[in-house]
């Protein structure tokens, strides 16, 4: 998480360290073209002579003046910065998050939920009228364009619907019909 640090580490043992250094800096050092063994003794001689229990005793040191610059969680035992701090409850924003900031969050929350569901009503509304049971063409079989359920292409106009169907008997009526081929009622 952004903002927090994990305080209080055990020191850093001499052995542990030259071998975290040893394949890291190796991959680097392989990177710029030279041997990982080369890598590998440059970082031991550097472990061997710098660090040890003088370089313990000062990471210590640094980690006791950062802790001034952190809280301590008393629910998650988390250390955050000022900026994650609920300083009036005495937690962190993950446990005791801003009642301001909720409430607003929570206003914005139900004005989207209550478009939405808007948004949803209207378009039920516009479904009821939706033909569902005629089949329709979504491509052209002349130029290939979409035609999003269009009775004509919209691209070359060429007829996509299928036939139109007499009001009496459901007969289909070829183009241009006035009256029906199946029962003779007009069109």
């Amino acid at each position: 998480m952004p903002g927090h640090l994990a305080l209080g580490l055990p020191a850093v043992r001499r052995g542990r360290v030259a071998g975290w250094l040893d394949k890291t800096a190796g991959m680097a050092w392989g990177a710029l073209g030279r041997s990982t063994s080369e890598a590998s003794s440059a970082i031991s001689g550097m472990v061997g002579a710098h660090w040890g229990p003088a370089r313990d005793a000062a990471f210590q040191k640094a980690i006791d003046e950062a802790a001034g610059h952190f809280n301590r969680c008393a629910r998650c035992a988390t250390h955050v910065c000022g900026s994650c701090w609920n300083p009036a409850q005495g937690l962190c924003l993950n446990c005791a998050p801003d009642t301001a900031a909720e409430v607003a969050a929570a206003r914005q929350r139900g004005l989207n939920d209550m478009a939405s569901h808007r948004a949803y009503e209207a378009g039920e509304a516009r479904g009821a009228a939706a033909e569902v049971e005629q089949p329709q063409q979504l491509v052209c079989p002349q130029c290939r364009a979409e035609t999003h359920g269009a009775r004509f292409c919209p691209s070359c106009g060429h007829r996509l619907a299928a036939p139109d169907s007499c009001g009496s008997c459901r007969a289909e009526l070829p183009p241009g019909a006035v009256f029906c081929p199946g029962c003779g009622t007009h069109r």
